[in-house]
């Protein structure tokens, strides 16, 4: 994983030391013990994990420079396995990071996780968004949120919108073929007071199904999108509706 890593790191110009491959080195091999026992990602080859989820959760910071994070609260909403708010947390000590997720027994191997890469700037939280969103402790506190393979951008501002203070950002990870989402999303970004200001469109190397045995097959690559959506002002109280109605009903 470290050779893998560095060389994908270098490619895409992602700095590193060797604690920071050490620290995915170790995430990868914790992540697939424990998939044994739990569903926690379907993706376990290395090179699969190297790209699809290590590179692809911080390949923002292609983009972004690590300073705009610096002292700031991050959420990871729905973060899962720890995408992207682990990898990120990896490469930028110098912000605070609350990864939020509705299932405990994903949370016990982040908390496991977290111990085992020794990260001092990330705490757990046990809930759905759609109830997080309401409690004073996380509503409206959070310079930004990102979220990665959640929901319909639609939907997914609803979850997420509410945890941003007025002028945060919501940083959506999101794969090909957007363009419909967004226009999908056109009613509940104004619902929700906020704005798309940018959209990030790259390319990730994809070796899914290589047997290895072809030396000159062409080099095949997934399109991804990073979409930037600014919260503008307050989130009407109403939002987000009850657990369960996003998803049933999205603006």
């Amino acid at each position: 994983m470290k050779k893998i890593l560095a060389s994908l790191f270098d490619a895409y110009e992602i700095d590193y030391d060797d604690d920071i491959l050490q620290k995915f080195n170790d995430y990868y091999y914790m992540l697939i013990e424990y998939n044994k026992v739990m569903n926690l990602t379907s993706i376990t080859e290395v090179n699969d994990v190297a790209v699809k989820h290590f590179l692809d959760s911080v390949i923002l910071l292609k983009y972004v420079s690590r300073e705009t994070f610096d002292d700031k609260l991050v959420a990871d909403v729905g973060t899962g396995a720890g995408f992207p708010g682990i990898p990120l947390a990896i490469l930028l000590p110098d912000a605070k990071f609350i990864l939020i997720d509705s299932l405990q027994k994903r949370l016990k191997f982040l908390e496991d996780l977290i111990r085992k890469l020794e990260l001092s700037n990330v705490k757990l939280i046990h809930g759905r968004a759609e109830d997080l969103g309401h409690d004073k402790a996380y509503r409206g506190n959070f310079d930004y949120v990102v979220s990665r393979a959640v929901a319909p951008l639609n939907i997914l501002l609803e979850y997420d919108i509410s945890f941003l203070k007025v002028n945060g950002e919501l940083i959506a990870y999101k794969s090909q073929n957007i363009d419909s989402e967004i226009i999908s999303s056109k009613h509940a970004l104004i619902e929700l007071n906020c704005k798309l200001t940018d959209r990030i469109n790259f390319l990730l190397p994809d070796n899914s199904g290589d047997s290895g045995n072809g030396t000159n097959a062409d080099p095949v690559f997934m399109e991804r999108n990073i979409l930037f959506i600014s919260k503008n002002g307050p989130t009407k109280n109403v939002y987000p509706r009850k657990a369960g109605t996003p998803k049933k009903k999205p603006l």
